[in-house]
């Protein structure tokens, strides 16, 4: 976006350029990017379908038009196209990872896991994909491959609040409940919804700490 313009106006400035040259791939893109950030789904789609059509191998309108998909819970739609994108990119990490997102979201854990350690393998500080993957770990009971995971995130963001979620389960289910309750403190610190039983699950051993 043009520095000094609010994006009302820079949309008004692509809708405009569009109308000059209706063939341009990449207006079409920058277009469906900026209403991504309203939250103008619909719209947006159109734009990235639209760049797509001009330019058939653009990963990233691939990429974004399947977050929007996985936004709305269009899981199927979202999985093909980041399909397509290994086709042209099999060596790019974010559609493994979003595939892998997806799957977990369908309860296909072991393809979710498979899909996401081929992420980090191409990627090793792909953050998102490190956590689901301490997430999938989790929902196998597989404790310490969680919190291998989970480390690996936080270590590159320390503040991946879904990570520290992961390590607070982790932790509990190890009966580790000083660092459980320090990896909730910080993940609800980093903004994250805690799950009502986890807190639940948490308050007598904070009340043992406080003491």
């Amino acid at each position: 976006m043009i520095e000094g313009m609010s994006m009302e106006e820079y949309i008004k400035d692509l809708r405009h350029n569009l109308q000059e040259n209706p063939g341009c791939a990449l207006t079409h893109y920058n277009l469906g990017v900026a209403l991504i950030q309203q939250h103008k789904w619909d719209e947006a789609i159109k734009e990235l379908k639209d760049a797509i059509c001009e330019s058939p191998r653009m990963v990233e309108a691939y990429i974004n038009l399947s977050g929007i998909y996985f936004q709305i819970g269009e899981m199927e739609e979202a999985i093909e196209l980041c399909k397509k994108v290994i086709e042209f990119r099999p060596d790019f990490a974010p559609p493994y990872g979003n595939i892998g997102f997806a799957y977990l979201q369908q309860g296909k854990v072991e393809e979710a896991i498979e899909m996401l350690r081929r992420a980090v393998k191409k990627d090793p500080r792909f953050v998102q994909a490190l956590a689901t993957l301490g997430s999938a770990y989790l929902s196998q009971g597989k404790t310490e491959e969680s919190i291998e995971s989970s480390k690996k995130a936080i270590d590159i963001a320390p503040e991946f609040a879904v990570a520290h979620n992961n390590l607070a389960v982790a932790y509990l289910e190890r009966g580790e409940f000083e660092k459980a309750i320090e990896h909730c403190d910080k993940a609800k610190g980093c903004g994250l919804e805690i799950h009502p039983d986890l807190l639940k699950e948490l308050e007598p051993h904070r009340s043992l700490n406080n003491e």
